[in-house]
């Protein structure tokens, strides 16, 4: 890769070689790289398959803070982006990197352009377009957190700082009726307000939000986006409905609820006898 003293030149020629390349990795870890060349390129151990019909529609500088540092803008590829992978969140929150380079000499130019996460995707029959969140958009949020009756902390993140070790299980899912997710052995509403993340099928990599459980299966919020087989591996991770009674009495971890369960809220002055 070169220094950036080295760019100038490189950019200063009659005879434009340049090619965008993307490198876009999944939060499961699954990375392509694509570039506007008419042929793949090689750079740094990843090959940036072609793909012409991607195009940044708008890469800005600025001091602005709305956080939407560019647009990104492409042709559906059935072994690339697929129509079935947007629609299902695979893509949502990937990190992207929009870079510029030479495709007669590629890695040795290597420009970064754009860089943040993928947010809002939309589709219009064969072609999508994506916003690109920038670092400034962290600027943009609250210094401080709203008060809330319930707990703001996700179970087991830094805040909530329970040991999710002993509340995940890897469990075998025997089928799917009537938005019901079968698996046997569960304890009752152990797992409601929990997650279940899919490891194998067509699903794989995807999670989900779970209402409830009994001990046969689970209530999911939303339906699988693909058909789950049976013998499909899922793992389970327990939830938490944010009460201070269930911090407490469930988790004894009440000392770190971050919530005003105690303070007045806007219903303070309808809260009399007969109301």
């Amino acid at each position: 890769m070169s220094a950036p003293e080295t760019w100038a030149p490189m950019l200063d020629q009659p005879l434009s070689t340049l090619a965008f390349c993307w490198r876009i990795e999944r939060r499961d870890g699954v990375t392509i790289g694509l570039t506007s060349h008419d042929r793949d390129l090689m750079i740094a151990g990843l090959r940036y398959r072609a793909a012409p019909g991607m195009t940044p529609s708008a890469v800005r500088s600025g001091i602005g803070l709305d956080g939407e540092d560019s647009d990104l803008a492409g042709g559906l590829s059935s072994d690339a982006i697929s129509e079935a992978d947007l629609m299902a969140g695979r893509w949502d929150g990937a990190a992207l990197e929009l870079r510029l380079t030479q495709w007669e000499a590629p890695g040795a130019l290597w420009l970064l352009l754009a860089q943040g996460e993928m947010g809002a995707v939309a589709r219009k029959g064969s072609a999508f377009t994506a916003e690109l969140i920038g670092a400034a958009a962290v600027l943009g949020a609250p210094v401080a957190p709203s008060t809330s009756p319930d707990c703001r902390a996700r179970l087991g993140d830094r805040a909530c700082r329970v040991d999710l070790a002993g509340r995940r299980q890897v469990a075998v899912v025997t089928g799917l009726e009537d938005g019901l997710v079968a698996v046997a052995g569960l304890a009752a509403h152990a797992y409601a307000f929990g997650t279940i993340r899919w490891m194998t099928g067509d699903n794989a990599g995807l999670e989900q939000a779970v209402i409830d459980n009994d001990g046969a299966g689970m209530t999911l919020v939303d339906p699988p986006p693909f058909a789950v087989m049976p013998g499909t591996l899922a793992m389970l991770t327990q939830g938490c409905d944010r009460q201070l009674a269930t911090c407490a009495g469930r988790f004894a971890n009440a000392v770190n609820f971050r919530g005003e369960p105690y303070l007045p809220g806007m219903d303070l002055l309808t809260r009399y006898p007969g109301a």
